[in-house]
């Protein structure tokens, strides 16, 4: 039967790392338990830079995203677009120059 793997939350990940530093400075372990505690700190260490990594970057689009909200359309304040200057009143005809052709 398979088994279920639980994914390592970042604080139970330091708490590891706290009781592996805490092993390793006891100076009780042999020299092949003290290199097993070691390699797997340095896999804690790796996800939680990882972790925190990730957790930077979902704060950068939070962030980003809260910027972007902007305030409720108001019609009163809204500034109409800049009239074309064929569209104005009392415009002369257009220039032969301004005649485009296709040929």
């Amino acid at each position: 039967m398979a088994e279920k793997q639980t994914e390592t939350t970042f604080e139970t990940a330091v708490e590891r790392l706290e009781a592996i530093v805490a092993a390793m400075e006891s100076g009780e372990l042999p020299l092949e338990e003290l290199l097993e505690r070691y390699e797997e700190g340095t896999r804690l260490v790796k996800l939680c830079g990882e972790k925190l990594a990730a957790a930077e970057k979902r704060i950068e689009i939070v962030t980003r995203n809260a910027e972007k909200q902007t305030a409720p359309f108001d019609p009163n304040t809204a500034v109409p677009p800049p009239a074309h200057p064929r569209s104005a009143k009392g415009t002369s005809k257009p220039k032969p120059s301004d005649d485009v052709s296709l040929f």
